[in-house]
Parts: C-alpha cells; sequence; structure tokens
C-alpha cells in the first residue's frame, strides 16, 4: 500500500464520535495500541461499556473511513470491556461485583421494576455479566418478572450464604424466594432494614459485571442503609410525566445528592400512548416531564418509553420486552438506555475521587 503517517490515521479515526462516551475514541482513551506500516493499519481500542454487535458495526465503519479518506486496506480489531466499578467498601458475599446500579423512584407506580429488569436484561445481551437484587421488601417484583415458578427457594452455600437464582442468564435475588407469596411484610423500618442487609451480606453472588438493585419507592430507611452499607456507583431515577410522579422523583434525587451517590440520569416511562387501534399519540400523563427534570439537575433523560400493552403482557409473563421481542422498537429503547447508563457509569469511574464518607442524621 502507500505510505501512510501515524498521524494521518490518528486523523482519520479521530473524526468518529462515539454516541454513548459523548467523546472521540482517543478523548475517551480507548485507544490500546495503533501499528501503522506496509502491510496496512491495525488498531485495537477498549470500549469501557458493553456494546455486542455495536463494536462490529464500528469496526466496519473504521475501516471504511480509513479505506476511502487514505486509500488504504486497513484491518481495525476492536474489542471491549466492562469497566471496573470503584468499589470502596468489601462487603461480605460483593467482593466480584464491579458496578452497583441503583434504579429508584420517589413514587411507587410508574415503571421502575420493569425498568431495572429490562436493563438488567439489556446489558447482559450486550455481553455483561448482571445480577439483580430485588430491595423492595414490602412489595418484591423481580421474582414474577423473571418468571421464577412459585415457592422456588435459593439453595444455602457454607450454611451460611444464599445462593442466587438463575433465570435468562441473570443472578436473582428476592425476599419474595424467602417468604410464602401470601405473607405480608407487616414490619417497621428497622426490621425491613435488616432484612435488606440479610439479602445483601448472605448472598454469594458470582463475579458481577452489574448488580442492578430494584430499590422499593421512597427515600426512607432502605434508601438510607443501601447508601451507607453499599458502594452504589450510580442511580437510575425513573419517573412518568406527570406532575406528582415528577415531584416525588425529585425527592429520589435530592436524597442520592446527599448520600453522595451520582444520578446517572432519568427514565421517563408512559411518555405517549398510541392506540392500537388507530393509530392516534395521545399524552395521558403530560408531556416533556422527564425531559425537565433530567435538564433542572443537569443529568441525562437516558430513555422515554410509551404506554404500551405489551410491556405490560410479556413482563407479567416473566418473559420483560427485552427477552420477549429483543428486535422490536421497544427492545431497542432499553438497549439503547442500557449503554447509556453504563457509558455514563465508566465515565464517572474514570474521573471520580474517592468517595466521601457519608453520614445520615439519625433525626
Amino acid at each position: 500500500m502507500a505510505a501512510v503517517s501515524r498521524d494521518a490515521v490518528l486523523a482519520v479515526l479521530s473524526q468518529y464520535q462515539d454516541p454513548y462516551l459523548n467523546a472521540n475514541l482517543f478523548a475517551a482513551d480507548c485507544l490500546r495500541e495503533l501499528n501503522v506500516d506496509e502491510s496496512g493499519v491495525r488498531a485495537h481500542f477498549t470500549l469501557p461499556y458493553p456494546a455486542g454487535l455495536q463494536t462490529t458495526g464500528v469496526a466496519q465503519m473504521l475501516e471504511m473511513m480509513l479505506a476511502s479518506q487514505l486509500e488504504v486496506s486497513a484491518q481495525i480489531s476492536i474489542d471491549w470491556q466492562v469497566s471496573a466499578g470503584r468499589t470502596q467498601v468489601q462487603v461480605p458475599g460483593m467482593q466480584g461485583v464491579k458496578n452497583i446500579i441503583a434504579v429508584a423512584s420517589g413514587k411507587g407506580g410508574v415503571g421502575k421494576s420493569t425498568t431495572a429488569a429490562n436493563l438488567a436484561l439489556a446489558l447482559a445481551r450486550d455481553g455483561a455479566k448482571v445480577g439483580v437484587l430485588d430491595a423492595d421488601i414490602y412489595g418484591p417484583s423481580q421474582g414474577i418478572l423473571f418468571g421464577v415458578p412459585a415457592g422456588t427457594k435459593p439453595a444455602v452455600q457454607d450454611q451460611k450464604h444464599f445462593v442466587p437464582l438463575k433465570a435468562h442468564g441473570i443472578e436473582l435475588m428476592s425476599m419474595a424466594f424467602l417468604v410464602d407469596d401470601n405473607t405480608p411484610m407487616v414490619w417497621r423500618g428497622p426490621m425491613v432494614s435488616g432484612a435488606l442487609l440479610q439479602l445483601i451480606t448472605q448472598t454469594a453472588w458470582s463475579d458481577l459485571d452489574y448488580l442492578v438493585v430494584d430499590m422499593p419507592p421512597g427515600t426512607g430507611d432502605i434508601q438510607l442503609t443501601l447508601a451507607q452499607k453499599v458502594p452504589v456507583a450510580g442511580s437510575v431515577i425513573v419517573t412518568t410525566p406527570q406532575d406528582l410522579a415528577l415531584l416525588d422523583a425529585k425527592k429520589g434525587i435530592e436524597m442520592f445528592s446527599k448520600v453522595h451517590i451520582p444520578v446517572l440520569g432519568v427514565v421517563e416511562n408512559m411518555a405517549v400512548h398510541i392506540c392500537s387501534n388507530c393509530g392516534h399519540s395521545e399524552h395521558l400523563f403530560g408531556e416533556g416531564g422527564g425531559a425537565r427534570l433530567a435538564e433542572q439537575y443537569g443529568v441525562e433523560l437516558l430513555a422515554s418509553l410509551p404506554l404500551s400493552i405489551l410491556i405490560r403482557e410479556q413482563s407479567d409473563s416473566g418473559k420483560p420486552t427485552v427477552l420477549a421481542e429483543p428486535e422490536c422498537q421497544i427492545s431497542m429503547v432499553y438497549q439503547d438506555l442500557a449503554r447509556h447508563t453504563a457509558a455514563r457509569l465508566a465515565s464517572l469511574n474514570s474521573q471520580a475521587p474517592a468517595m466521601p464518607s457519608i453520614e445520615v442524621s439519625d433525626d
């Protein structure tokens, strides 16, 4: 091939902006190796978030850019890895967990658990090792969402650790696996916090890239217990466009700010309803609320999802949308949500100082 300089190759490669890191591959420190000689161009990149088949498309795009602009036949290999989390304390049973993501809402009924399940499945579909901790002691939902048969109990390891259940490639742990379906949790706050700590410290998670924690609604004991005892790397706030939901979502964002947990972004559920008969679209719960909330707090709007009967039916059947119809438009939104969440977390991990100590008043 014609002689090509290393600088010319770098100039071409730097034109590609990663859509999730919002930077070119050099600014994001993704280039690991670059060889330019008479045999061609060989570049080796590492993406700090799971991207699945996206890496194949990026490699092909970069090859075409080099071939067209430099008139060379280039061979470019791109691989990716999940960035390690910045775990500040060693929690028993969680030493191998790299990133803990809390999915939260200030208000119930906004689709938080469904979002957590589809986020976990989308991360796994892109190649990550993922677990889900159902921290909603009063109303656990993840067993139903993942189709775990009623009455299924976790095995016990070394007479002291629960072995998380596995469903659709995801490790799962929930209070629902330890009690009868019809048993109400009539517990006061300290008992609930103690139960959550048991789930956290007595579950033998394997080496996970991400542990998605499905938080209960509100900003009370469970949320504070989790913030104090577990090194949560970032949080995702779920809301609907409705003013009442947005009010409570703001409280959730403020709570995470007080306990020094970064908010990775906002997910807006039930943003629009499209009639299955006539195709008419209507904003039943208001319009643009999630975007305004994200703008107010300087965070990303990670996804905006419709009010869809498919999401409800697939969730109730134990096969959330990402699993039931992986190529449908809604699944693509969840996949985009997963990549934005993981990339945002990777960016924070690469620049974050050590986490400050957390002080929470007992008042």
